[in-house]
């Protein structure tokens, strides 16, 4: 590609190269001393400059490092990535990682927070195959779960409430020991002294409030948020008219289903099953 052909203003990814390349040369460097720099060949480096290739979280950092522009790269590299996931989403995170409280209702799948990367891997490449994302989206996919999870790990940590549907447990995602391993986290997150872990059974039927997932935040403040998906976008809302039936209606969901013994209980004869 020729440099008249870039336009920075087409996308995220564009304006991430025009930026990486306007920052070396303002330096003097060829893209070869770049590359070196930044531990990358300097096809990649070019690759990424003139738009053909995602940038990677790894490759943002080594460039805000070796050109000593803070965290510009890694800002530009979340612009880029946010780009491959649901709108509303990428706030939704910010939010969620400096919580109080998490409560959320999970319908098929795991939920991001709950999952292993090989499960996360396995999602993410059946999106691939579907045409759904790219090669690098899936890998950034992959990585923001486990971004997810370790901002997560503060202390004192938030409280998770955490209600499965069924049908997270007997969908079984990848091989018999990517589900394996899966359903051991769940048994592992049971046991941590913030969590709260439960199934709600298919035999709720009708009583089940929800259709689709949906998580409430309680934030330092003790303001709420809710989040929930539809198959093209995420809605973030925080107008207590909103939340509080929402929140309500996740108590009577907590009340409905089993305790979390018996999740454990389910969890537990499940994975025998799946040996």
């Amino acid at each position: 590609m020729n440099r008249k052909d870039l336009r920075p203003d087409s996308s995220p990814q564009a304006a991430f190269g025009a930026r990486l390349r306007s920052s070396r040369e303002e330096r003097g460097w060829t893209q070869e001393e770049l590359a070196e720099r930044i531990g990358y060949s300097s096809t990649h480096v070019s690759s990424v400059e003139t738009g053909r290739k995602l940038p990677t979280l790894r490759l943002a950092r080594g460039a805000d490092g070796a050109l000593g522009t803070d965290d510009l790269f890694e800002r530009a590299f979340r612009n880029v990535r946010n780009a491959g996931l649901l709108e509303g989403f990428p706030q939704f995170v910010e939010h969620e990682g400096r919580a109080a409280e998490i409560r959320l209702y999970e319908v098929g799948v795991v939920p991001g927070l709950l999952q292993t990367p090989a499960y996360a891997t396995v999602l993410a490449r059946g999106a691939v195959r579907r045409g759904a994302i790219t090669d690098e989206q899936a890998e950034e996919r992959v990585t923001l779960v486990a971004e997810r999870q370790a901002a997560l790990a503060r202390t004192p940590p938030p409280l998770v409430f955490v209600v499965l549907d069924e049908s997270c447990l007997r969908r079984p995602i990848g091989a018999p020991d990517v589900m394996n391993a899966q359903l051991d986290r769940l048994l592992e997150f049971a046991e941590l002294p913030h969590t709260v872990l439960q199934v709600a059974p298919f035999a709720l039927g009708a009583r089940r409030p929800f259709d689709l997932p949906v998580t409430v935040l309680t934030l330092p403040d003790r303001s709420l948020m809710a989040y929930a998906e539809s198959a093209q976008r995420g809605h973030l809302e925080r107008e207590s008219s909103f939340v509080l039936p929402l929140l309500t209606s996740y108590h009577q969901l907590q009340a409905e289903s089993g305790s979390q013994a018996e999740a454990v209980a389910m969890i537990s004869t499940l994975r025998k099953g799946t040996l």
